[in-house]
């Protein structure tokens, strides 16, 4: 079906683009010609021409449209979970995948780092197998089997169509590796943002840690400003019984989150009362606060309900290295709250949420080359002066090397992104082969510059194949 939609686009002169679960919101799935829903292409495929001496205890080949929520269960029912994962789990693993979103694992990259072997259809409805050298797929026995398929085993076309936009090809499945389920232990203590600060300055303090995350106001309340320090260490310990406090997180903000028109409730209180927020925020961060809670991975990694309060955001990513521009973040985006709230009653609506990634392999995530800091700039929906305030810290961390999710409320140009991404050109080449004709090009494409375009500013006629 995909072979056929793709060389039928193709023939209809317009475009395809795959959608996950519409949980971005930037324009990075919106495309004007045909648009795919994979809400029934889920679940687990049969793992196919192995080669031998692979180990595949460990891993599960999913259809692309397969929920994280969905894997989770598919996992656990095999005594497996991820290694890591981000706050929501309602994404498709492709989604997450194609974006580079990520978790706050100290020592992880984002999701696609677990990828190892990805099937798609690209233009003409050609279906490649791609993977890095070395690959899990005996390639003879899988051409012997699929003559009409291509595998290519390259380390650069597996990194650029790790985190691709769907720009590369329409996603049929990807083969993850996964870890032995395990338990996390959770505490969330609120601290003074100087003392942090201090902490955080030296990039070997996060060594220490498996997973480290804050959740920060950028209003201070008299010399300082409020800080939730969130770590999450792997546990032996059993599960506690569902009576037992450290079963379960504070109540207080699951039960709010649960309430009817909540967003508007507090979206009123905002408009009314602007100049309440920061009490607001650190009310929020103090109700947060929680001792120890144990359960299974996934479950500790979801953030709760907090997930379903309307809201939207903008997340930017800045390396952290001795040059201490992570921290230099945090100051700007300080002085920058503080201005629209002096000058017109605009405020953050929510705290700061700030999460440590290691580097990527992929040209095209936030975090390639580099250990990297996300910041996530959360607005209730809503929000009076909300989009303006987001443009405002993006265009002050484009100066610290700040590289924003795809997915997330951006304002990128060509230019930022060549200036961001050195890997472009070899993304590029990768691009101008699976994506010859145009066939998954969107309006975002063209906005953000991520695609190949000659001086004159037209498509090139003729693509070579990838050597």
């Amino acid at each position: 079906d995909l072979v056929e939609l793709v060389r039928r686009a193709g023939a209809d002169g317009t475009t395809v683009r795959a959608v996950g679960s519409c949980h971005s919101w930037s324009d990075v799935a919106l495309g004007g010609g045909y648009v795919l829903r994979p809400k029934r292409h889920t679940g687990a495929l049969e793992l196919d021409h192995v080669r031998d001496g692979v180990d595949t205890a460990r891993l599960l080949r999913i259809r692309a449209g397969t929920r994280i929520r969905e894997l989770n269960e598919l996992l656990d029912s095999r005594g497996l979970a991820l290694a890591n994962m981000g706050g929501y789990d309602g994404q498709t693993f492709a989604g997450v995948m194609s974006t580079a979103t990520h978790g706050t694992g100290v020592a992880y990259g984002p999701l696609a780092s677990f990828a190892r072997s990805i099937d798609l259809v690209a233009a003409g409805g050609v279906v490649y197998r791609i993977e890095p050298e070395g690959g899990i797929t005996d390639a003879l026995a899988y051409s012997a089997a699929h003559p009409e398929h291509r595998i290519e085993q390259n380390d650069d076309v597996f990194a650029a169509v790790l985190v691709s936009m769907g720009l590369l090809g329409v996603l049929h499945s990807v083969t993850i590796e996964a870890v032995d389920a395990f338990r996390l232990l959770e505490k969330r203590v609120l601290r003074r943002w100087s003392e942090v600060r201090a902490e955080i300055a030296d990039p070997g303090y996060l060594g220490g840690f498996d997973h480290y995350e804050l959740y920060l106001s950028p209003y201070g309340d008299g010399d300082d400003n409020p800080c939730m320090v969130c770590t999450r260490t792997p546990t032996d310990e059993p599960q506690p019984p569902w009576w037992s406090k450290r079963a379960r997180r504070s109540l207080s903000p699951e039960i709010l989150a649960l309430m009817p028109g909540i967003g508007r409730v507090l979206n009123v209180a905002a408009g009314l009362a602007p100049r309440a927020v920061p009490r607001m925020i650190r009310m929020t961060l103090g109700a947060l606060a929680d001792d120890e809670y144990v359960n299974k991975s996934y479950r500790v990694f979801n953030i709760g309900r907090a997930n379903h309060v309307p809201a939207y955001s903008a997340e930017i990513g800045v390396p952290v290295d001795e040059r201490g521009l992570h921290l230099d973040a945090i100051e700007r985006i300080f002085a920058i709250a503080g201005r629209h709230a002096r000058l017109g009653d605009v405020y953050q609506t929510s705290p700061l949420a700030l999460r440590f990634v290691a580097p990527s392999d992929a040209p095209m995530a936030m975090m390639h080359g580099r250990r990297t800091m996300m910041i996530e700039l959360i607005m209730l929906k809503r929000t009076q002066g909300g989009m303006e305030l987001l443009a405002d810290y993006e265009d002050a961390l484009y100066e610290l090397e700040g590289r924003p999710h795809w997915g997330q409320v951006n304002t990128l140009t060509p230019g930022r992104v060549r200036e961001l991404y050195p890997g472009l050109d070899a993304w590029l080449q990768v691009h101008d082969w699976l994506n010859a004709g145009g066939v998954f090009d969107s309006a975002f494409s063209k906005r953000a510059g991520i695609r190949r375009v000659d001086r004159a500013g037209v498509q090139p006629a003729t693509r070579r194949p990838w050597p």
